[in-house]
């Protein structure tokens, strides 16, 4: 009879604790869903007033009223491309290599170590280095490619450590069933794996993306603090004023909102930069909601899951 009773005691306190437990992680949950929604709240509400066709897509002005930031805007939508068009083939062969190919002894955990004190390193360390190695000693300049190359370096890490986790994290059952019927390691990697995988990597390039958005401090060093006039009807990449020269300076918007709140001297720069902020977080929202789209779409198409619907 004692025994009954201290086991319903013992089943009183877990539900208890259970529920002391729920409460705290529902709260914790959305103080933290809180705390976004007003950030975005406060941002939005300061800046969508003031953004139109013109401010997306006017030139910026130092000293009169009523600039925009048309440059800057295509200036981190490209950067954006150069950036992840080098991070995610490198991360992607240095992710697989790392969880498919690599041998477990001494130098794996090197470069394993390696990759994590690299993803520590903060933005500003790798934007002097991009200053002193890229912009100075292979003589890139202050240019786009140049604020790329920085970038990559810091995503890189991120992308190999989610690329390595992310096929890690495929049955075992399923390498296995490739190997049972005579699949390439190859074969077994891009068309069983893959597919899996498709979900975590794309999370990888979305948080990648969503540094190469917001990085300013990398950029002050490598891709510089000003753009040349930009004629949109010159396509010519070698040309110093065509929009898609990689080697011309480029001011990102990330960059162009912290030199407005720090030294504008424009009678609206307040508003200017707010309305440059809200750009920002809409295009930071707007990409990653159509890069989870593309994930799940790529997913469906590469796993029988589109076959049974």
């Amino acid at each position: 009879m004692s025994t009954v009773k201290v086991n319903h005691k013992a089943r009183k306190r877990a539900k208890a604790t259970d529920k002391v437990a729920t409460v705290l992680i529902v709260t914790f949950a959305m103080a933290i869903v809180a705390i976004l929604i007003g950030l975005l709240g406060f941002i939005l509400f300061r800046g969508l007033g003031h953004i139109s066709w013109s401010f997306l897509t006017a030139v910026p002005q130092t000293m009169r009223a009523g600039g925009g930031i048309g440059p800057q805007l295509f200036n981190s939508l490209f950067l954006l491309f150069l950036t992840m068009l080098i991070t995610v083939p490198l991360g992607l062969g240095a992710g697989i290599y790392m969880s498919e190919y690599a041998k477990p002894g001494k130098l794996t955990n090197f470069i394993r170590l390696v990759v994590e004190v690299l993803s520590s390193f903060p933005s500003i360390v790798i934007g002097l280095f991009g200053l002193l190695l890229i912009v100075n000693t292979f003589n890139l300049g202050f240019s786009l490619l140049s604020g790329a190359l920085a970038l990559t370096i810091f995503n890189l890490p991120l992308m190999v450590r989610i690329t390595e986790q992310a096929f890690a994290g495929v049955p075992k059952e399923q390498k296995e069933a490739g190997l049972a019927l005579g699949l390439s390691k190859w074969k077994i990697i891009t068309s069983i794996m893959l597919p899996v995988a498709i979900p975590s990597l794309i999370t990888g390039t979305i948080l990648a993306s969503g540094r190469v958005f917001g990085e300013a401090a990398a950029l002050l060093f490598t891709a510089g603090m000003s753009t040349p006039p930009l004629d949109f009807s010159n396509w010519n990449p070698l040309s110093p004023r065509s929009p898609i020269n990689p080697l011309r300076p480029a001011e990102t918007l990330a960059v162009y909102i912290w030199k407005v709140n720090s030294e504008g001297i424009a009678p609206d720069a307040t508003q200017i930069a707010a309305g440059a902020s809200a750009v920002l977080v809409i295009m930071v929202l707007i990409f990653n909601l159509l890069a989870r789209l593309l994930g799940r779409t790529l997913y469906r198409y590469m796993t029988a899951s589109r076959r049974m619907n």
